[in-house]
This record gives structure tokens, C-alpha cells and sequence, in this order.
């Protein structure tokens, strides 16, 4: 069915709208695919499910392909099965909670893990019934606290996610890697490029994940690859140790009056200025800094830690986030964020800007009374031998040539500063690169978490009951709308890939006499005729230079002008992403848009 703009619910825009911060967000609510509804959340129209259902067939064609089998599931879900898997608490903020009338307790769910698992246990009970992949396209919610972004970063939003069930460990690496080929073909039939690369399991848990990223500036998160091959999410890149160094010889440490030196920078100029070293300058990577932060658990309780860092390097919340929680021996996401004045008041051996680890010199010697009962975290760089400034925790104070593991130990090893250009790949395969990029899909080898909370286990070869195994895999469906808008527009609009484009053809209608219409309506007829879908712009007393900027707007790779060539027998065929145009007679016009459309 020809789609005429005259009757089409749509509503172009000229301006941009105020709250649109990225290009995908700006160009989706002009051209008419797109509305808000609240912070976060959208109204899709007419033009906009066109192209999110062929998005969707796409991922379904591909999962289909692998024998992976479609459901759906409700998104209003009870609160029972997530407290078995400790989710419920774990999620923390992050998830709508709601009662109905009788009370009870139900949840919209942000994944559906657990209602996968317990499908499959009330249904199957042999290993003969596995291997087994089940998927379904369905609504997603999270109460994310700054929506943003458009479709990039909403509450409400469209993700195929799809569970496989495997006897053993071998099974589960087949159907991982099954998963991870379609994924690469999904996105190359998008024309999306993604970058496979190593991640952190966070609160899904797991062996092993891999996240796939769309490279681009506005992206959310930072990767680093190298020249020999290595790529990863910088949440997941493993820092190179240094080898540890015999102390034997070291000299003793030495506490020094430092004045008025809170901050590195203060400090190193202090030392320079007052206690210089014979062979070099000190530097801020000669400096222990001690950062002081607050993890919130899921639970909302607060629990102080503290990290120490080399001096030239800042630390990444992000990255300690996707680390810390097996430290504090807590389940789900945990957020991080830096210790507030009302914190250290809390904790009086914590002496801001003099900070220094729980040491194990003599307490006299220091002036303080020794251990805070802090966590005590390092980065992976400071090994046992090596040798720092710190601060002494006392005020105006800092140790020279405290040794670590001699003059104070630690409680975990966590990766926790920023990841820079030119530092060296875990592999050994070159320096990094970094990058920005948007998570399009996320799949990860669940192991038996799920299973053995929730009791999914079959009766093996032997008879004998064995807990499954399962993978989890997701596709962000409406973020895939939106990347797809980010990496195919210009200036005037959107440029759609042909093969998730709203139409295959938008017909432009220009002039005042009736024969023009009169044209232009048959010429749509016949490219109906040839299998084509229609946009056609029929909209009488519209300028022509309107209905163009519409036409760019909208994005259909391919635009046809019915207009002043009319006279001549001619319709112009004009092709949105290169701008070039040409005349063909309109007799041929359909015959000629079938075989362009079929190329």
C-alpha cells in the first residue's frame, strides 16, 4: 500500500528540538519516527516501526538461522523468582519495583534470566532435550537515573535476548560461539561496524563476555585495541605487572615535614624544592596517592574504601565498579563515587590530603593510631619491593621511601585507574589505542549461576541429575535504530540503509497542474506493481523546496521527482546518499526503479 504523506501520521520538524543532544535523537524526532512520552521514554510512529520491524527481522532471521527458537514473555513479572537469584536486592535502584492491588510485589523486568531458566525447567528434564537456544524480542526497563541520548540511553527500550542450555561446558562454548557468528552477521547486514572486544560480566556473572561496539565519538563506552589483535573494554583490560623487587637493601623509611602540600602536584614541588634526589627529579609517579571512595551496595549501605594509586594516574570509576564488588563480597552492581567531607568526618585517622595506606611502622613514630578497619585496595602496578612518597596520616606529612609489602600491606589487588594511549596490551601484541563506541550487543558464557538458583538440572547420560549450563546474548534493537541514523546521515537528514529503510521509494509529486499528480499517481501504482514500497508525496499547495527538505529528512535512499521534466516524458531519479541524479523516461521509470532497487 502506497503511503501518501497527505494522509500519513507524520509531522516533520525544521527546527531542532531543545532536548536533543545527539545527531540520532535530533534527526528521529524531525523526521517524524520518533516522540517523547517522558524522560526516557518514546512513542513510535508510523514511519519509525517500518523501519524498527525490519531491524527486528533481521536479528530474528539470524537467530533463526542457528535453530534458536522465538517466545515472548511478559514484561510485568513477580518478585519471586529475582529474590531466589538475589536480583531483586541486587539491581538496586536500577529497577521499577510496583505492588498490585492485593500488594504483592511485581517488577518490570530489565532482563528475563530467570523466566528462561524456569521455562525450561518446567518443560524439559533429559540431556537428550539439549542442546536448546530460545530467544525473544521484547520491551526492557530500567530506571536509569539520567536518560540521555535519545534511543542510546533509555528507560523503556527494545532488546532481543536470547538463553542457551547445554549439558556441559563444551556445549556452552558451541553455542556461544554460534551466538557470536550470527552477531557478526546481523550487524554486517545492518552495515553497522562492530568491534568485538573482551568484557566484564558485571551483575549478569559468568566466565567469559564479550561485548560488540559500534566505534564512534559520542559512544558511552571507552576500548582500547592494538596493532597485534587485542581489543577489550577498558572496564576488562588487565594491567601488565611489574615484576616485584627485592627489598633486602632498601633503607628505611623516612617520615618528613611536608607543609602545605594536599595534592601531588604540591607535594612533588615540595620535594624538589626541599629534599631533592641526586639522580633525577621526583615526579608524581614516584607518589602513592590513597583515594578515598564510597561504594553503594544494592542494598543503598555505604561502605567507605580506599585505593591506593600511582600518583600520575587517575582513577576510573567505571572500572572499579565492574571490580570492587567481589572485594566487598556483595552480589549485583555496585556504584562508586568519591568520598564526601561528611564521609571522612565519619573516619578521623582519614587526614585529607596526607591519606596513607594501613601501615605496619611504628605508630609513635607516625603520630597516627594506625589502621582506619578501611578496605585497603592497590593498583596491580604497586608490587611488593616497590618504593614510594605517600602520605604519612598525619597532617603536614609524608613518608619518603615506604616499600610496599615491607612498610604495609594491602587487603585485594583491583584495576582501577584510567587506561592510556600508548599503554601495553596484556598480550603483548603493542600499545593501545582507545576509542569510543556504542554497545550493541553483549553475550556471555552464564556458566550454571541461574541454573543452580533456580534448580534447572537434568538427568544426564548416567541418570544421574546434572545441573545446565547457559549462555545469555543480547541485541539492543531500538539502539540499533539509532546507530544506524548516527552512521547514516549529513546535513540535510537521514540517509537509511536500503535494506531498513521506510520505504524503497520516496516519490516526489512538484507542480501545479493536475497532470503532474496525475503521473506521479500512476508511476506509484506501477512501482506497487514491481513489489516496491511507496512513499509518495501527494500533498497539493506544499512548495517543492518543502517537499525536498522532507524527502532528505525522511531519508529514503532513493527519491523520484515528478515535475517540470514531465514535459519531456522524463521523472528524475535522484540517489539520497551520493546526491546524484538522472533522467529517465517515465514509461521506463518503473521498470528501471525495480532493477536499481534490486542491484
Amino acid at each position: 500500500m502506497v503511503l501518501r504523506l497527505s494522509t500519513l501520521f507524520l509531522r516533520t520538524l525544521r527546527e531542532d528540538p531543545a532536548e536533543a543532544e545527539v545527531a540520532s535523537h535530533r534527526l528521529l524526532l524531525r523526521a517524524g519516527y520518533i516522540r517523547r512520552a517522558a524522560p526516557g521514554i518514546y512513542s513510535w510512529l508510523p514511519l519509525g516501526l517500518k523501519v524498527l520491524a525490519k531491524v527486528e527481522n533481521i536479528v530474528r532471521e539470524e537467530m533463526d538461522a542457528i535453530g534458536a527458537q522465538e517466545v515472548h514473555f511478559p514484561a510485568l513479572l513477580p518478585k519471586e523468582p529475582y529474590e531466589a537469584t538475589n536480583r531483586w536486592t541486587e539491581y538496586g535502584e536500577g529497577l521499577f519495583r510496583l505492588k498490585d492491588r492485593k500488594d504483592a510485589d511485581y517488577l518490570l523486568a530489565p532482563t528475563h534470566e530467570e523466566m528462561f531458566t524456569l521455562l525450561v525447567k518446567d518443560l524439559y528434564n533429559s540431556y537428550k532435550d539439549l542442546p536448546l537456544s530460545l530467544y525473544q524480542i521484547q520491551t526492557k526497563y530500567r530506571d536509569e537515573a539520567r536518560p540521555r541520548a535519545g534511543l542510546l540511553r533509555g528507560r523503556e527500550f527494545i532488546m532481543k535476548d536470547s538463553y542457551s542450555f547445554d549439558i556441559d561446558d563444551e556445549g556452552l562454548e558451541t553455542s556461544y560461539q554460534k551466538h557470536r557468528d550470527a552477531y557478526l552477521r546481523i550487524f554486517g547486514r545492518l552495515g553497522l561496524e562492530v568491534i568485538p572486544v573482551a568484557a566484564t560480566a558485571g551483575a549478569m556473572g559468568g566466565s567469559k563476555s564479550e561485548e560488540f561496539l559500534h566505534p564512534t565519538e559520542i559512544g558511552e563506552d571507552t576500548f582500547v585495541v592494538s596493532d597485534g589483535g587485542y581489543a577489550a573494554n577498558v572496564e576488562a583490560v588487565t594491567t601488565v605487572v611489574p615484576a616485584e623487587i627485592d627489598f633486602t637493601d632498601a633503607p628505611a623509611a623516612d617520615v618528613r615535614d611536608t607543609p602545605n602540600t594536599p595534592t601531588i602536584e604540591t607535594l612533588v614541588d615540595h620535594a624538589n624544592a626541599e629534599l631533592p634526589r641526586q639522580d633525577r627529579p621526583w615526579t608524581a609517579a614516584d607518589t602513592l596517592k590513597n583515594v578515598v571512595l564510597a561504594a553503594v551496595l544494592p542494598s543503598g549501605e555505604r561502605v567507605l574504601v580506599v585505593i591506593g594509586v600511582p600518583g600520575d594516574r587517575n582513577v576510573d570509576l567505571k572500572r572499579i565498579e565492574a571490580n570492587i564488588a567481589g572485594h566487598l563480597s556483595v552480589g549485583g552492581e555496585v556504584a562508586v563515587e568519591a568520598a564526601t567531607d561528611e564521609d571522612l568526618k565519619k573516619h578521623p585517622g582519614l587526614v585529607k590530603g596526607y591519606i596513607g595506606p594501613g601501615l605496619s611502622l611504628d605508630s609513635a613514630v607516625l603520630g597516627t593510631e594506625g589502621s582506619t578497619g578501611i578496605p585497603y585496595l592497590v593498583d596491580p602496578r604497586i608490587v611488593s619491593g616497590t618504593t614510594w612518597v605517600t602520605g604519612a596520616n598525619v597532617s603536614g606529612k609524608h613518608v619518603f621511601g615506604l616499600v610496599a609489602g615491607r612498610d604495609f600491606g594491602w587487603d585485594g589487588v583491583i584495576e582501577s585507574v584510567e587506561v592510556r594511549e600508548g599503554d601495553e596490551a596484556p598480550d603483548g601484541s603493542g600499545p593501545l589505542r582507545t576509542q569510543r563506541g556504542i554497545e550493541m550487543g553483549h553475550i556471555f558464557q552464564l556458566g550454571r549461576k541461574y541454573a543452580e538458583a533456580l534448580h534447572l538440572k537434568v538427568l544426564d547420560q548416567n541418570g544421574k541429575l546434572t545441573t545446565v549450563t547457559m549462555g545469555s546474548y543480547g541485541v539492543g534493537v531500538t539502539r540499533a535504530v539509532a546507530a544506524l541514523v548516527e552512521s547514516n546521515r549529513d546535513e540535510k537528514g537521514i540517509i537509511w540503509p536500503r535494506n531498513v529503510a521506510p520505504a524503497d521509494i520516496h516519490l516526489v509529486a512538484t507542480g501545479k497542474g493536475d497532470e503532474v499528480f496525475a503521473a506521479a499517481e500512476q508511476l506509484a501504482g506501477e512501482l506497487e506493481k514491481q513489489g516496491l514500497s511507496v512513499i509518495y508525496d501527494d500533498r497539493q499547495k506544499v512548495s517543492p523546496g518543502v517537499k525536498f527538505g522532507d524527502a532528505e529528512l525522511i531519508g529514503v535512499p532513493t527519491i523520484v521527482v515528478v515535475g517540470r521534466g514531465l514535459a519531456d516524458g522524463l521523472v528524475e531519479v535522484k540517489d539520497r546518499a551520493s546526491g546524484t541524479s538522472e533522467n529517465v523516461a517515465v514509461a521506463e521509470a518503473a521498470t528501471h526503479l525495480r532493477a536499481l532497487i534490486s542491484a
